[in-house]
């Protein structure tokens, strides 16, 4: 197990550690997309989709958490539309190839 941030004395250990938890953060995607699909199959119609008001919410959500922990949320905002994006595009593939 890699220790954490404040453990570290070596680049290696940081970089194990943040080898980690690309892979568990990968691991929650996966969880993520899986909604997606469950999205995809439960939503009766294409343009049930894209939500702009729930995007909008999501990404507000993501960003308030960020700056409670003093993050940047300029950054965190950049990765939760791209995140949010890719999840409806990833939906609406799911949709159509469950429709066809």
């Amino acid at each position: 197990m890699p220790k954490m941030p404040d453990d570290c004395q070596t680049m290696p250990e940081v970089r194990a550690g943040v080898d980690a938890l690309d892979r568990e953060l990968v691991a929650l995607l996966v969880t993520r997309f899986g909604y997606m699909r469950a999205a995809a199959r439960i939503k009766p119609g294409r343009d049930a989709v894209r939500d702009e008001e729930r995007k909008a919410s999501v990404i507000a959500a993501a960003v308030a958490e960020a700056e409670a922990h003093k993050l940047p949320s300029d950054v965190i905002r950049d990765i939760w539309e791209r995140l949010v994006e890719g999840s409806i595009a990833y939906e609406l593939d799911e949709w159509d190839r469950t429709r066809t």
